[in-house]
């Protein structure tokens, strides 16, 4: 990759974060962050504003996703982001679609600037792998991506089939599928803490905690690190070779 690229690719990066942490923080008043009264104001706020502009702040944030995923960004903050504005369902909905074609076209770019830089980064450790990965890829990758992938980097896991040069319908219907599960975990959580500063007067850590809408989804992300371990013994287990 030429140095033209990677200056280019690290100033949109940073343009786009600079942009994203300003909308967040230009309108959050820092005082008032220690009064939740403040919080309640604010989802109520946000819940009148989507709710008037629902389809357009979908697009927004439907744009945005993809942008910032490509550009190596990270996918928790969006899910949660995309549960409390959105609700778990809808939420769920656009922000898999969404990110899944980010990490497409971070594949593809990947694939045109970059590939010597994912090889070396993933070539050792992947390299074991890549046979099976040729022989099934839309089912091993599908289960690569329901484990987790493996507890790699976000934006690595979005390059790895570069190693095994996988097809791009297949990159992306595998990850559509494998995203969904941790989606929709994600985006309830979020849900649930809209809902949660909606409905209470006062905060408590464990009332949170302990709350029907945390209490269930965190209950299934413990469910979802139990099956990426029975994934990966089955499927990346280097003794099933």
């Amino acid at each position: 990759m030429s140095n033209k690229l990677k200056i280019f690719l690290g100033i949109s990066y940073l343009f786009i974060l600079s942009a994203f942490l300003y909308l967040i923080f230009s309108n959050i008043q820092f005082n008032k962050l220690d009064d939740f009264s403040y919080y309640k104001e604010l989802q109520l706020t946000l819940s009148e504003y989507v709710s008037k502009n629902i389809i357009t702040n979908l697009f927004y944030f439907f744009i945005f996703s993809i942008i910032w995923v490509s550009l190596l960004g990270f996918a928790s903050p969006l899910l949660i982001i995309s549960g409390v504005l959105f609700g778990k369902w809808i939420g769920t909905f656009i922000s898999t679609i969404s990110i899944s074609i980010g990490a497409l076209i971070l594949y593809l770019m990947a694939i045109f600037f970059f590939s010597d830089i994912v090889k070396n980064l993933l070539k050792d450790k992947f390299s074991k792998y890549v046979d099976r990965f040729q022989k099934n890829e839309f089912i091993y990758f599908f289960a690569f991506r329901l484990s987790g992938g493996l507890g790699i980097p976000f934006f690595l896991q979005n390059t790895l089939p570069v190693l095994f040069k996988m097809g791009k319908l297949n990159y992306y219907f595998s990850t559509l599928l494998g995203f969904i599960p941790h989606c929709f975990v994600w985006n309830t959580i979020g849900a649930g803490i809209n809902s949660y500063i909606k409905q209470s007067n006062n905060f408590s850590m464990l009332d949170l905690i302990f709350s029907r809408e945390i209490s269930l989804p965190i209950l299934l992300f413990l469910l979802l690190i139990i099956l990426s371990f029975i994934i990966k013994n089955k499927f990346f287990d280097v003794k099933n070779y």
